[in-house]
């Protein structure tokens, strides 16, 4: 081809370099090229692990999709029911897992920001490590933003209908933002249905500072005091056909939620975490290496015949 005369010309003398490259086989590179090529897509197809169901554990579950917004501000440390109200929230939905085994659940964490802290899983030992762990250091940005909960909540449901689908929303109701009410009207247009749990006393308590372990002041060196706003919550829960519920003892509180979880019609689904899978990227990964070790034992360069 011209390209390579041009080449061997440029490099220098052209009878010079042929007898150099004399022994050079094209043929074999070719070949070393394709096993190059076939051991790369092998490679490929490994990473991305075939499989198929084998037998397995498949269990149908029917049940509901919940997501649980978590309110963790600093609020929820105040000792109003002791040890505090975020921890009686977690006792809380811990019972309340323990009594819906076919339902999935997805956990929100919010404060100032809210975060998916775990998708809709039937997982509930795994959600259960999420929910003990949960604390206001998970949020680093710090106030009470109701609706940006809401929001999130509603993006964790990953079917677009509109049934089977409810928000338990846990917080003291301390809101710094005035769009929750408006929120709640919207999704309830969406068919969410929001179950609202307030947590603490309405004449309030101080907090303590983790941190320092002092109680938090405003500006004016005064005590803070946080207070349950009963209202705000049970303005939520009425927009979306929910029920309000003072969190006092867990049992009732749980209780009341799963009576009004029997009103809602139940789908029915696979539990994947259940299936036992065949798979086979162990076959192409030994293929590639084979087909790398041949590429490496194969020459580039003709066999010259002894005189």
């Amino acid at each position: 081809m011209l390209w390579k005369k041009k080449i061997t010309r440029r490099i220098g003398d052209e009878k010079l370099v042929k007898a150099l490259i004399s022994n050079y086989s094209s043929r074999l590179f070719t070949t070393k090229f394709i096993i190059l090529s076939v051991a790369f897509m092998l490679g490929v197809i490994a990473v991305m692990n075939p499989r198929n169901p084998g037998e397995s554990n498949a269990v149908n579950r029917k049940g509901i999709d919940i997501a649980i917004a978590l309110d963790v501000s600093k609020s929820m440390l105040a000792a109003d029911p002791a040890p505090n109200r975020l921890e009686r929230a977690k006792q809380f939905i811990s019972k309340l897992m323990n009594e819906m085994p076919n339902d999935r659940v997805a956990l929100i964490l919010f404060a100032g920001k809210a975060y998916l802290q775990m998708p809709l899983t039937t997982d509930h030992g795994a959600a259960g490590l999420f929910v003990s762990s949960a604390s206001p250091e998970a949020v680093p940005q710090q106030g009470t933003v109701i609706s940006d909960a809401l929001n999130m909540s509603v993006n964790a449901f990953t079917d677009a209908g509109n049934k089977f689908k409810t928000v338990v929303l846990i917080s003291d109701g301390e809101d710094h933002d005035e769009d929750a009410v408006a929120t709640a009207k919207k999704l309830a247009g969406q068919g969410v249905m929001i179950n609202t749990i307030g947590i603490g006393s309405p004449e309030g308590t101080t907090i303590v500072d983790p941190a320092t372990g002092e109680i938090k002041k405003d500006e004016t060196g005064n005590p803070v005091i946080s207070r349950l706003n009963e209202e705000e919550l049970k303005q939520i829960a009425e927009k979306t056909n929910g029920i309000y519920i003072h969190l006092l003892g867990s049992d009732a509180a749980v209780s009341a939620l799963t009576k009004q979880f029997s009103q809602i019609d139940r789908k029915s689904f696979v539990d994947m975490s259940q299936i036992n899978f065949n798979t086979y990227y162990i076959w192409f990964a030994a293929l590639m290496f084979i087909l790398l070790g041949v590429e490496n034992f194969i020459p580039e360069r003709k066999r010259i015949s002894a005189l």
